[in-house]
């Protein structure tokens, strides 16, 4: 397998580099005594070989050989080579430091020659991420490389190769038979015996086939949407696999979702295993689709290469609802490995699997969609004439006696629509605010903030201003905490004040009209609640509630939540005196329905003037 020099290093360097997934699982390798050739399916960059392999007294291993070749214009390589230190295809990892090369860490999709010390056999248990094959053949030369065929009976080289007759009857293969003496270079044979040598799982060997370009290293490919993993971090709720047979009969694949080794020491604990979908069939009645989990494997059939069915699209959702393992909160780790084997029993295919359970800190916009109200209908005591029965005269007049009250909910003819607009910041508080402003500030950083004065003025065609037209405006914006819990299972609650003088917002305020201006008849005073307009209070509460038992809520409960909404309506009259204390007629209108809030922005800091 040829791999640019460059392009290797800087694997290594993004390896390093990027944060560590923890999916572990354990490649098992039988090294005879002299030199092995090793493939691996597992990535092992979060340790180095010295820590690994050199600490340990007890293990043989005393040279390993990393296949790298350079690749170039009509530069190949044509035989078998011995590993040298002024040889550019091979990096140097030896148990002497003075002797080691360059070679610190094994990295997966790469054969290796691993050289056993010792006089008897060794099993070599090398623990990493498992990693999807990923070959690059050339046809002018050898290729070094493994195969991901199953670690338990696997299949001879004749039958794994048997889908492509053209490969199978041209390639010459080599491999090294290992037991050579103390101190001997690794020799290399060619292998005849096809019918009977199994293709083991972690074996490398050197395949020549002369103007033959391969593309067949099992017999169903695997399109990965990610070639790194199947990783959904705290946002993504959906993953993407295309299999794709590669044979002329109808193939079965299994799909299958098992645990994670414990990871070493050193790397992130886990906190259970990742709770996968898989996507069905659409069902046009509801227009959701059908979904099954992977507490069983689950099966895929392809049609034979070449045909209608022979291509296949796979949708794997992450059940974010189903993400509450103890301490259930947020930046908690899942983990797992997707295994594919083929019906055939050729390969077994393995790719990570990782989800962190997110936070609901952002900004989350939508819509309560209000469809019942609460009635208040009085039924009243009547006399044998059919009339009201008054009740005694009181200072308060006499008023007709009230034998129920009817306050049940009933539907509304038509839903009616409210914007809303909530921000969830790191110290967990909850906001409700009338607008906010999405953009860049002046130092060229994304924020959230109330006033647009915050923005950088020669960015501004590309900022956002989200409003909510039923709340009140004010020119310093400021947002209404919620007290509660922002989360599923839980609830919040506001409340929203409207002075009954505001004219800006108050509906029942019109300025330039004399009978709703709260004037006076010679305008020179302000009228006392009540007379003329009425104060507002509303009290808004959110229950979120578990998404719906259908793959696409199940699938996007990162990005949002969705519940009952009820909201109380009080109007403040007039005051009067009862009891001494003096206090305000009021009247409770009250309303309900269900809302849903989809996150447009993970920025948990709003910016204030």
């Amino acid at each position: 397998m040829k791999r640019i020099l460059s392009l290797l290093i800087g694997a290594l360097l993004l390896a390093a580099g990027r944060p560590a997934h923890a999916q572990w699982t354990t490649q098992t390798v039988t090294l005879k005594p002299g030199w092995n050739a090793v493939y691996l399916h597992v990535d092992a960059t979060h340790t180095t070989l010295a820590g690994t392999v050199g600490a340990d007294g007890a293990n043989p291993i005393t040279e390993v050989w990393l296949w790298q070749p350079i690749v170039a214009q009509g530069r190949f390589i044509n035989n078998p080579q011995q590993p040298a230190v002024v040889n550019n295809d091979w990096s140097l990892w030896n148990r002497n430091p003075s002797l080691t090369g360059s070679l610190r860490s094994l990295v997966a999709n790469h054969a290796y020659l691993v050289r056993n010390g010792s006089g008897a056999t060794y099993t070599w248990n090398i623990v990493g991420r498992p990693a999807l094959p990923n070959y690059s053949w050339t046809a002018q030369g050898v290729n070094f490389i493994g195969f991901p065929t199953p670690p338990v009976n696997p299949p001879v080289v004749d039958t794994f190769f048997s889908p492509v007759p053209a490969l199978a009857s041209q390639a010459e293969i080599y491999y090294y038979p290992g037991n050579e003496a103390a101190g001997a270079a690794p020799t290399t044979a060619q292998l005849f015996s096809l019918f009977s040598t199994p293709l083991k799982r972690g074996q490398a060997f050197w395949i020549r086939a002369n103007n033959l370009h391969n593309n067949y290293f099992g017999p169903v490919q695997v399109i990965p949407q990610d070639p790194d993993g199947i990783h959904f971090s705290t946002a993504l709720g959906q993953y993407s696999l295309r299999l794709r047979n590669l044979t002329p009969g109808t193939l079965r694949v299994t799909n299958s979702l098992v645990a994670s080794a414990s990871p070493p020491a050193g790397q992130p604990a886990f906190v259970g295993q990742v709770p996968l979908l898989l996507r069905g069939a659409f069902n046009p009645t509801n227009s959701t689709y059908f979904f099954s989990d992977f507490s069983a494997p689950r099966v895929i059939t392809l049609a034979p290469a070449g045909t209608p069915g022979s291509d296949a699209e796979i949708v794997i959702g992450l059940n974010r609802a189903a993400m509450t393992n103890s301490p259930n909160q947020a930046g908690d780790l899942y983990e797992g490995i997707f295994r594919l084997n083929d019906s055939l029993g050729y390969t077994q295919i393995e790719l990570p699997v990782t989800a962190v359970k997110t936070s609901n800190r952002g900004l989350w916009v939508g819509n309560a969609t209000i469809d019942q109200v609460r009635h208040y209908l009085k039924a009243y005591q009547r006399d044998g004439a059919g009339q009201p029965v008054v009740s005694p005269l009181s200072s308060n007049g006499a008023a007709f006696v009230v034998t129920n009250l009817d306050t049940s909910w009933g539907a509304v003819r038509s839903p009616f629509n409210l914007r809303l607009i909530v921000h969830s910041d790191t110290n967990n508080t909850t906001r409700l605010l009338q607008r906010v402003f999405s953009g860049w500030d002046r130092n060229t950083n994304a924020v959230l903030c109330l006033r647009e004065q915050q923005l950088d003025p020669q960015q501004l065609d590309k900022a956002r201003r989200i409003s909510a037209a039923h709340l009140p405006w004010s020119a310093a914006n400021a947002p209404w905490n919620f007290t509660g819990t922002f989360q599923t299972g839980g609830s919040i609650t506001n409340v929203v004040n409207l002075d009954y003088n505001d004219h800006a917002s108050n509906p029942f305020l019109h300025t330039y009209h004399p009978d709703h201006d709260n004037l006076n008849a010679t305008f020179n005073a302000v009228l006392p609640v009540g007379v003329e307009s009425y104060g507002v209070r509303r009290t808004m509460v959110l229950t979120f509630t578990p998404p719906p038992l259908d793959y696409t809520s199940l699938t996007t409960g990162g990005t949002r939540m969705e519940g009952t909404y009820e909201e109380n309506i009080t109007l403040l009259g007039r005051a009067y005196v009862l009891g001494g204390v003096t206090t305000n007629e009021t009247r409770t209108l009250s309303t309900r329905g269900s809302f849903s809030l989809n996150r447009i922005s993970p920025i948990a800091h709003l910016s204030v003037p």
